[in-house]
C-alpha cells in the first residue's frame, strides 16, 4: 500500500486540525479534487485509487507516532490524545469515473474528521497513475536532475539559503520522496551553514530526524468565510483565531487567498508585529517581494526581523533569482515542491482537493494566479470580489 501512516501527510495538517478541534469543532465541509492537466485519463484507475483510499481508512495512529507528536512544542496533549482515537472514515469520501475519462472525488463531512484527507489522496493519485504510466521508471535521469540542483545549491554566494520539502502531494512516490530527502539532508543538511531547512512531511520529519514545517493552508482562511462574524472580516477573524490558537507560535500567513491588495490591506500594524512572516504562493513573487517589504517598512517594522516564505511552483533557478533578489532585505526561505520530488523527466500531474463549501455555503479563495480559483459558484466568486473590493480578471 502507498499510505501506511497517517502522519505521512503535511504537518499544517495537523496544525490546523488542532485549530479545528479547539475553535471549530462542528464545522462541515466538502471539498472536491481537479486536475489541471489537459488530456490526462484517469478514470482508468479508479478501482486502484479506491482500494488504496480503502486502506488509508483503516490506518490508525500508533504510540510513536503520537509521542512524538507530542514533543512539538505547539501541540498540545489534549489535541495528541484525540489523535489516538482518530480514523479516516470511507464513508466521508466518494471517487467515481467520469465520462470524459476523468475522476470525480468528493470529500464531505465534519471538517474535524475529513481535513487529513487531502494529502495522502493527491500523493496515491500521483502514484497510482506514474506507477501504471511509467512501469519502469528513469531514476536514472532523477539522480541526475538532483544531483544537478545540488550542485546549483552549494554555490559559495548562496551560503545562508534556506530550502525546504514541500512535495508529498504531487511526488512521484514515496519511496522517491524518501531518497530525495536523504540526498538533501546529506548535501546540504551536514555543513554549516545548514541550507536544507527541513520537510512538511510529518512521517520523514519523525523518521529522518527533520525539522517538520508548516502552519495554515489555504482551506483554513477559506472555511473563516463561513465561521467568521462577517464576510469582509474573515481574514481578519482567521488570522486573530490562528493567534488565539497559537499565541503568537507558528506565525506565518498566507498571503493570496484573497489576492495582495487583500491582504496588505488587512495585514495591519498589529499583524505585521505579531506574525513573524507571510507565505508566499501565487502571481508574481518579485513584486509580492517588493511589496511585503515596503509594507513591513510603512507599518514601522524593520523587514529584516521578518521571515518571507516563497512556495509557488519554484525550481531550483527561481529560487536563486528570489534569493538574490532579497537577500539581505528581509529573512527568507523556500519551500520547493514538485520540482524536487517529482522530477525524473515526466509531466507531473498538476492536481488539487479544494474547500469548495463550509457549513453549508460556498467557499472560495481569489488568487494572484486565477487558474488557481476553485469554486462551484460563480455568483458566490462575484460576490466575493465585491465585498473585498478585488477587480475581474481579464
Amino acid at each position: 500500500m502507498i499510505i501506511t501512516s497517517l502522519l505521512d501527510t503535511d504537518l499544517y495538517k495537523f496544525t490546523m486540525m488542532q485549530a479545528v478541534l479547539h475553535q471549530f469543532p462542528g464545522a462541515q465541509v466538502s471539498y472536491k479534487f481537479k486536475c489541471r492537466n489537459p488530456g490526462i485519463e484517469l478514470a482508468p484507475l479508479v478501482q486502484e485509487i479506491r482500494t488504496e483510499i480503502k486502506s488509508l481508512c483503516s490506518l490508525h495512529f500508533q504510540e510513536a507516532e503520537l509521542k512524538w507528536l507530542r514533543q512539538l512544542r505547539f501541540i498540545k496533549s489534549d489535541f495528541v490524545d484525540f489523535l489516538g482515537l482518530f480514523k479516516l472514515n470511507e464513508k466521508y469520501i466518494q471517487v467515481n469515473a467520469l465520462h470524459d475519462g476523468q475522476i470525480d472525488i468528493s470529500i464531505n463531512g465534519p471538517w474535524l474528521h475529513t481535513i487529513l484527507f487531502e494529502i495522502p489522496v493527491l500523493a496515491i493519485v500521483n502514484e497510482v497513475y506514474f506507477r501504471n504510466k511509467h512501469k519502469v521508471p528513469d531514476f536514472i535521469e532523477g539522480r541526475r536532475r538532483l544531483d544537478e540542483k545540488m550542485i546549483q545549491l552549494q554555490a559559495n554566494d548562496l551560503s545562508d539559503i534556506k530550502i525546504a520539502d514541500y512535495g508529498t502531494r504531487r511526488r512521484f512516490s514515496k519511496s522517491w520522496h524518501e531518497e530525495v530527502l536523504r540526498v538533501l539532508s546529506e548535501k546540504l543538511g551536514t555543513s554549516l551553514p545548514q541550507r536544507f531547512a527541513g520537510t512538511s512531511n510529518a512521517l520523514f520529519a519523525m523518521k529522518l530526524g527533520l525539522t517538520p514545517l508548516g502552519t495554515m493552508a489555504h482551506e483554513y482562511l477559506q472555511a473563516c468565510q463561513a465561521l467568521g462574524p462577517r464576510l469582509r472580516d474573515s481574514q481578519v477573524f482567521g488570522f486573530e483565531t490562528w493567534a488565539r490558537e497559537y499565541r503568537g507560535d507558528l506565525g506565518i500567513a498566507l498571503s493570496d487567498v484573497y489576492g495582495i491588495e487583500p491582504f496588505l490591506r488587512d495585514f495591519d500594524m498589529y499583524f505585521c508585529k505579531l506574525f513573524d512572516g507571510a507565505r508566499h504562493d501565487s502571481g508574481d513573487p518579485f513584486n509580492w517581494g517588493e511589496r511585503m517589504i515596503e509594507h513591513y517598512k510603512k507599518n514601522r517594522v524593520d523587514p529584516l526581523t521578518k521571515t518571507l516564505i516563497f512556495s509557488d511552483g519554484l525550481t531550483i533557478p527561481r529560487t536563486i533569482e528570489l534569493y538574490h533578489r532579497f537577500a539581505g532585505r528581509c529573512q527568507l526561505a523556500f519551500g520547493i515542491g514538485t520540482n524536487l520530488t517529482n522530477d525524473l523527466g515526466y509531466e507531473p500531474l498538476q492536481i488539487v482537493i479544494k474547500m469548495v463549501e463550509c457549513n453549508g455555503q460556498p467557499v472560495a479563495k481569489l488568487s494572484d494566479t486565477p487558474s488557481k480559483n476553485m469554486c462551484e459558484d460563480q455568483k458566490y466568486l462575484a460576490y466575493l470580489r465585491q465585498v473585498f473590493d478585488i477587480a475581474q480578471p481579464n
